[in-house]
């Protein structure tokens, strides 16, 4: 049966190369094995090293229009392998190919904002005879590329969320070694490969695979690497942040984000956007809806309307065209959740819905009169539950959503200027989304968190940023 599945190779130092040890990767909905994939050893973690350090060189003296006309292809294409893409999403994640076909839309979008950023790299002057001493000098600043990035990336959003990575790294002037997920590894793949076929210089890229233990620890302790982007859970980051020692580190760990229901002219509409932010990819993502405050009077309502709008979910195989829900990405994942639910129902919370598991697809979920020290509450799902709870006032509400460890994004529904200028204010939170769920993101706005939720910032410019170093050039006239 092997015989027809493809066997992938590595992208190291511009080529594409076998490797000593490999493993079946299985499709999350379906446990077919879909690809073998090469696992790479330390020593050719060294060689993508190797490789990084002459690639950092080759491109920090490219101009900014060559590192913007190398992103502007890679951006067409994508554009032109989009339904591939897509196509690879649904069997290595389980993303339903609606979902899967919006992240590529992103994906050619968020490249294109980095073609145009690489023009926009730049410094300022500043006034030094607003100083006493001061005077006769003029001085400016300058970004410089940090050299080699190390991008760890997760498995939800695998060609997006590398796309956050790769392309203000490149923009800027620097190297990348990319490490995917386990689970994602053949977006990586296309990716590099696409870059390839774009003109990217062959060692600026490198793409090793393998346990992040093994890898990333690799990847941290080495001097070369100037910088470690990663995304995944606050239990990895910890540890990325303890091992990093003085390398720039960007973090983004999740949250367990959270949306207030106080007022609306369209319940409906409000109620069906809440099910879209909370069973999109099975939950499955860093702003994804897992606690809802709604205003006790319209509380019933909601609930109701909620559990209307989720019935009309189609849960089914990633591959379908109507399919709106699917797996998990590990059947281990579903159980833990399951899990955490049944800690729900012994503490007193009721299943109002869903709550089922066949393997990896666990239902769509909605858990009532559950207290905010439950796991389904205060500890980042990453999965389909959303808890909905009634709140009498809105100082009350403020609490609940601020009662938290996480701090990503947040949401508010109300007609009120005023409660939404104070809900923005009081949120600890790195975004309010006002009239909208936590969920909603586009990729040049500055995406980052506060609390247990990371560090840094993402979105194209906010990551050149984060990515290049400030100088100071300063001359005595």
């Amino acid at each position: 049966m092997l015989k027809n599945i493809e066997k992938k190779k590595l992208f190291i130092s511009g080529k594409w190369q076998e490797s000593s040890e490999y493993y079946e990767l299985k499709s999350p909905y379906s446990d077919e094995v879909i690809a073998i994939v090469p696992l790479t050893s330390a020593s050719e973690v060294e060689e993508a090293l190797d490789s990084a350090e002459r690639g950092a060189q080759v491109i920090k003296n490219m101009t900014s229009l060559e590192r913007s006309e190398i992103l502007e292809k890679v951006s067409r294409l994508f554009q032109e392998r989009s339904e591939e893409a897509a196509i690879i999403l649904a069997k290595e994640c389980a993303k339903p190919l609606k979902a899967a076909r919006a992240e590529i839309a992103r994906t050619i979008e968020t490249y294109k904002f980095a073609a145009e950023e690489a023009k926009r790299i730049h410094g300022e002057t500043i006034p030094m005879d607003a100083a006493k001493n001061g005077k006769g000098r003029f001085a400016y600043t300058i970004r410089e590329p940090l050299g080699i990035i190390a991008a760890i990336t997760p498995f939800n959003f695998p060609f997006n969320l590398v796309a956050h990575k790769l392309g203000p790294a490149i923009a800027a002037g620097n190297s990348v070694v990319l490490k995917p997920a386990s689970q994602t590894p053949l977006s990586a793949l296309l990716t590099a490969e696409i870059f390839e076929k774009a003109g990217l210089p062959a060692d600026v890229l490198n793409v090793v695979i393998g346990k992040g233990s093994v890898i990333g620890d690799q990847l941290l302790k080495d001097q070369r690497i100037k910088m470690i982007t990663f995304t995944g859970s606050l239990e990895v980051g910890l540890g990325v942040k303890e091992k990093a020692g003085l390398k720039k580190v960007t973090l983004e760990l999740g949250s367990n984000s959270a949306v207030i229901v106080d007022s609306t002219d369209d319940l409906d509409f409000v109620a069906a956007r809440c099910v879209e932010g909370a069973y999109g990819f099975a939950g499955q993502v860093c702003i994804s809806v897992q606690r809802i405050y709604v205003k006790d009077e319209l509380y019933t309502q909601f609930l109701n309307k909620f559990i209307e709008k989720t019935k009309q979910l189609v849960i089914g195989d990633p591959m379908s065209e109507d399919t709106d829900f699917s797996a998990m990405i590990h059947q281990s994942e579903a159980k833990r959740v399951e899990s955490w639910l049944h800690e729900a129902t012994e503490s007193g919370a009721v299943i109002t819905y869903g709550g089922k598991r066949n393997n990896a697809v666990l239902q769509p979920t909605i858990v009532t009169a559950g207290s905010a020290e439950l796991s389904i509450n205060c500890k980042e799902a990453f999965a389909p539950i959303v808890n909905i709870t009634p709140y009498k006032t809105f100082d009350e509400a403020i609490e609940f959503v601020n009662d938290a460890n996480y701090g990503l994004q947040a949401g508010i529904y109300t007609t009120s200027v005023q409660k939404a200028f104070d809900a923005a204010n009081r949120m600890e939170v790195g975004g309010v989304m006002i009239n909208d769920i936590p969920t909603y993101r586009v990729d040049q706005m500055p995406y980052g968190g506060v609390k247990n939720s990371g560090t840094g910032r993402e979105g194209i410019k906010y990551s050149v940023e984060e990515m290049t170093e400030l100088k100071l050039v300063t001359f005595k006239l």
